[in-house]
């Protein structure tokens, strides 16, 4: 028998999120701000609405979906 620890992006039932831990959301949370910076990058503006972009891009990780642009 395996333990399964981690889950492969898409293999979430659609819409289902979670962190098992604080340091899997804080590793969650550098990603998207790792990512966000990129993306400021491409669009040469500040993004004022981070939050919501953040928050975007953490789901779609988790589930598989498209991250936002």
């Amino acid at each position: 028998m395996q333990e399964i620890t981690t889950r492969l992006p898409g293999r979430i039932e659609g819409g289902v999120t979670s962190y098992t831990s604080d340091s899997d959301l804080a590793s969650a949370l550098r990603r998207a701000a790792a990512a966000h910076g990129e993306h400021e990058k491409r669009t040469g503006t500040t993004d004022d609405n981070w939050p919501d972009w953040y928050a975007a891009y953490m789901v779609s990780e988790q589930s598989g979906a498209k991250p936002p642009e």
